[in-house]
């Protein structure tokens, strides 16, 4: 899952992202409303971790701007307001979930992990392809009904291609889903995971385009 967190707060956010990182999960952090609806567009997350607080605009227009454009994201909401009246408010204005500072970030990864549950049991968790089955509630793949164990990233990739069968995906657009902002890389990091899935997967199942990126069957 690929996080944006929106938190003006540096050392909060620094622990924040050691912590979602040691999960498995992706983060991109930006520190003010503006930054957080240009990182939207130009690449959507998972689900944003919003601060009501932040130094530009208030959490809640970034919110409303969210919901006016329909995006579908998770969002959960982090602030210092903790009043009823401000969970009411920020929960019937669209966010997901609201988590009162202060707080334990076991809580907000029990919260993440809940909220992650609900979208996929809305949702099929298996994308099955040939002889391949990844279940996304579980993070595991099977090929002919044996398990295969992958590392995070070579999982999230396979996943990222699965998603989009018949779709050719750009190394650039495959690495925004494996890596955070920020995170040194080798120019050939997406061939090397590439290299290694090919070998615990069918032959053939994922195919080069060459000078173009990857793509898998479709259905």
């Amino acid at each position: 899952m690929r996080i944006l967190l929106v938190e003006d707060d540096t050392s909060l956010a620094q622990g924040l992202q050691i912590a979602l990182r040691r999960e498995g999960l992706t983060v991109d952090h930006v520190t003010t409303g503006k930054a957080a609806l240009h990182a939207v567009q130009a690449e959507a997350p998972d689900l944003i971790i919003l601060d009501l607080g932040l130094p530009d605009m208030d959490g809640l227009e970034v919110l409303n701007s969210l919901r006016s454009g329909k995006q579908a994201l998770l969002v959960m909401v982090l602030t210092a307001r903790d009043t009823t009246a401000d969970k009411i408010s920020g929960l019937d204005q669209g966010a997901d979930d609201y988590l009162a500072k202060p707080f334990e970030v076991s809580e907000l990864l029990a919260r993440l992990r809940a909220l992650e549950r609900r979208v996929t049991a809305v949702q099929t968790s298996d994308i099955s392809i040939g002889q391949v089955v990844l279940d996304t509630l579980t993070h595991t793949v099977s090929v002919d009904g044996k398990n295969v164990e992958l590392p995070r990233r070579e999982f999230m990739l396979l996943k990222a291609l699965m998603e989009n069968p018949g779709r050719v995906m750009s190394r650039e657009k495959l690495e925004t889903r494996l890596y955070g902002w920020g995170e040194e890389l080798a120019s050939n990091s997406i061939e090397v995971h590439i290299h290694h899935l090919r070998k615990k997967i069918p032959a053939g199942f994922i195919k080069t385009i060459r000078g173009i990126g990857y793509t898998v069957p479709r259905v």
